[in-house]
């Protein structure tokens, strides 16, 4: 996998996390340790992203 599609792959899982982000905050049955759990993912592919395009 050339460079340029692994950040394209590590930019979509973070979208897709974003928008699951955004879903369980809008559930009132949503588990803080599970959201906060995504939010760390999401952190994480961003740093992966941020190192990647340097």
């Amino acid at each position: 996998m050339s460079q340029e599609n692994h950040v394209e792959s590590l930019k979509r899982k973070h979208e897709a996390l974003d928008r699951q982000v955004e879903e369980m905050q809008a559930s009132p049955a949503t588990d803080s340790l599970d959201l906060q759990s995504v939010k760390r993912r999401k952190l994480e592919l961003k740093d992966q992203i941020s190192r990647s395009t340097q």
